[in-house]
């Protein structure tokens, strides 16, 4: 008589969440969410446009606008699914309470969450912090502070566990893309908001496309679309 055949139980899916403004997203961006899909072997990748962000003092682009460019940014990588829930949840929007959505709708699933140097060492000002890393492994993209050439900040001092990902560090930000498209556009009177060669390098294609045809960031010449 021969013993049956033991069966292996299906791994467990790995579901990576990257937050953020994406007021625009950029370059840097798409590069993180490359890296993150690579070196954490995930299945999923949640790209999750901020709905009312707590931290944020400045207004951010409509969100209509922001899940638009998400799309654009995005949606090409195997793996990746634009997610507009914080967009449509009432009230600021804090990444712990998606994790507690995400736990419920796949249990099981083992959950990152990704980010940038400058998020993590404001971590410990996050809500429920603590259950964030209970729940998930937290992902870290080292990147200068400031333009210009500033060296990597010291990730360990937030003296939490992490786990690094590996890229090219760049100074590139979404505050640094606005300045430089308002600067590259054309002047007041010009037929539309078309920036500079090197300005629209700074995003995707698409990306670059929308932000001209609905004027998002060229304040001179009236308000968005």
């Amino acid at each position: 008589m021969t013993g049956a055949t033991p069966v292996c139980a299906p791994a467990a899916r790995r579901i990576g969440v990257y937050g953020g403004a994406f007021d625009p997203p950029h370059r840097a961006h798409r590069v993180l969410a490359e890296a993150a899909l690579r070196q954490l072997a995930l299945d999923t990748l949640l790209i999750l446009p901020t709905g009312q962000a707590w931290h944020k003092a400045r207004p951010l682009t409509d969100a209509r606008h922001r899940l638009a460019m998400c799309r654009l940014a995005f949606a090409d990588l195997p793996g990746v699914v634009v997610d507009g829930r914080e967009i449509a949840r009432d009230g600021p929007t804090y990444t712990v309470d998606t994790l507690a959505e995400l736990r419920a709708e796949h249990p099981g699933a083992v959950l990152f969450v990704v980010m940038g140097a400058d998020q993590w060492l404001a971590f410990r000002t996050w809500r429920r912090w603590d259950d964030i890393l209970r729940w998930a492994t937290v992902a870290v993209a080292n990147r200068p502070l400031a333009e210009g050439g500033a060296p990597l900040p010291d990730l360990a001092q937030v003296g939490l566990p992490f786990v690094a990902l590996d890229l090219p560090p760049t100074d590139l930000s979404a505050t640094a893309v606005r300045d430089q498209w308002r600067q590259g556009c054309r002047p007041p009177g010009a037929s539309d908001a078309t920036p500079a060669p090197d300005v629209a390098a700074l995003v995707p294609p698409a990306v670059a496309r929308y932000i001209s045809d609905h004027r998002l960031y060229a304040a001179t010449l009236g308000p968005a679309a």
